[in-house]
């Protein structure tokens, strides 16, 4: 007669896993990785070889030699895609010393001082992008312009479209917005600034990649979308000054923070509930801090900052429980 062994629930595996959902995101950014390597060659292709091999690196060597684990987790597609978010957030002509320095604290101080994978309360690569802005903001301001396929550090900048929307309204000069790229040429990626402001088209076909494979759900990036448009249009409406609601979605991170780094499972509320909230203050933050902040972009602080919420918001939403009596 055989044993009968009862485990825990759940019984039934629907076949997920952390490896499998890590390297699906990494997939979906592929056609943006692309168009990036199209417009800006060489360095997008330096700056994410050294962001990727230097986050695998680090959180190898923090496994190994601080935390003396034997379980690597270099294999679970964390730390290439921490790698990858962080080469996105970053100008293609960044200094490798300055990205391995951003590696370093996005994994070291942004995820293993916390435990790891699943214990973290900031996106890594975020942390990573604003600790290298506050550090370093002459390199991480500086914008290569698209084009420029052989060169690395040596590149011919230019000013950023998120740079214009806030020069024009710190001068409250509504001509300086005729200097915008077309809507056209902001869809396809064709501007100036980070990787992952190459192309808002093909991150929306990643962000679809993922919604169809149900590694996220809608909830995040069409609250945070929907939000800045609306809001974006209020101020376009009330004064011209500020950049119509199109623009202002297809420029800077937007994006790609709303896509691939606020859907971040370990720092983003559980409940769909709360994922709307979490959204829609994502939404109102950033155009706060992109209209009125010291920074044009404002996404990763926004992200950054309702990260610290993520907690109350799960205390606050908490899912219906089966057999729970109403008072």
């Amino acid at each position: 007669m055989s044993k009968l062994t009862i485990s825990l629930s759940p019984h039934v595996h629907g076949g997920d896993s952390v490896q499998k959902n890590m390297y699906g995101v990494c997939l979906a950014l592929m056609p943006a990785l692309i168009v990036s390597l199209c417009f800006f060659g060489l360095g997008a292709a330096i700056v994410t070889a050294a962001s990727v091999i230097s986050c695998i690196f680090f959180e190898w060597a923090i496994t190994k030699f601080i935390l003396k684990r034997d379980e690597l987790t270099i294999t679970d597609g964390s730390a290439i895609l921490t790698g990858l978010l962080l080469a996105f957030n970053v100008p293609s002509n960044l200094p490798i010393w300055i990205i391995v320095i951003g590696a370093l604290f996005a994994i070291g101080v942004g995820k293993m001082t916390y435990g790891g994978l699943g214990q973290n309360p900031f996106n890594p690569a975020l942390l990573g992008r604003v600790f290298l802005l506050i550090s370093f903001p002459v390199q991480m301001t500086t914008w290569p312009v698209s084009g420029q396929l052989g060169s690395y550090v040596d590149v011919q900048t230019a000013a950023t479209p998120l740079s214009i929307m806030q020069n024009a309204i710190s001068t409250g000069d509504a001509s300086l917005l005729n200097e915008l790229p077309d809507s056209f040429h902001m869809l396809i990626g064709q501007t100036g600034g980070s990787m992952g402001e190459a192309s808002a088209i093909c991150l929306l076909l990643g962000c679809l990649y993922m919604l169809y494979k149900k590694i996220i759900t809608w909830h995040i990036p069409v609250s945070i979308i929907l939000t800045v448009f609306v809001f974006a249009g209020v101020l376009h409406l009330t004064n011209p000054v500020y950049a119509n609601p199109v623009q202002v979605i297809l420029s800077g991170g937007l994006m790609l923070g709303a896509c691939f780094m606020a859907t971040d499972y370990v720092t983003s509320p559980m409940s769909h509930k709360g994922q709307l909230i979490y959204g829609v203050s994502i939404g109102l933050l950033t155009v706060i801090i992109r209209n009125w902040g010291a920074y044009p972009e404002g996404m990763s602080f926004a992200i950054l900052i309702m990260n610290v919420f993520t907690p109350l918001i799960n205390t606050y939403c908490k899912p219906k429980r089966f057999g729970e009596v109403k008072k």
